[in-house]
């Protein structure tokens, strides 16, 4: 089994295409950039996304190191994702593209 080191393209830009570079991943970054959120909030929040792929995206982005999953002890069980400190890192990515679009916009 290969290494996550090994599973990165060596490419900088690939490698961040590969970590954020879907429809959903780069949404579910917006919202996280202001707060904290609950499974269900992104869900409705995010119109479109299915349970499962909300889910796989969630999971993934765990796993990446790009955000955090809380589950507090409490009944019912609370569970909140948040970015970790190397997802807020992405801010000015996504500042950018903000940017990027409004501009766009704005010429059409």
């Amino acid at each position: 089994m290969k290494t996550k080191a090994e599973i990165i393209p060596e490419c900088p830009v690939a490698a961040t295409v590969q970590l954020i570079g879907s429809k959903w991943k780069l949404l579910i970054i917006r919202n996280l950039l202001t707060r904290p959120w609950r499974f269900n909030e992104l869900h409705k929040d995010l119109e479109g996304i299915s349970q499962k792929v909300l889910t796989d995206n969630l999971r993934q982005m765990e796993a990446d190191g790009l955000i955090t999953r809380t589950v507090y002890a409490e009944v019912p069980p609370r569970v909140e994702y948040a970015l970790s400190e190397l997802g807020a890192t992405l801010k000015p990515i996504l500042d950018a593209m903000k940017a990027w679009g409004e501009n766009y916009k704005n010429r059409m």
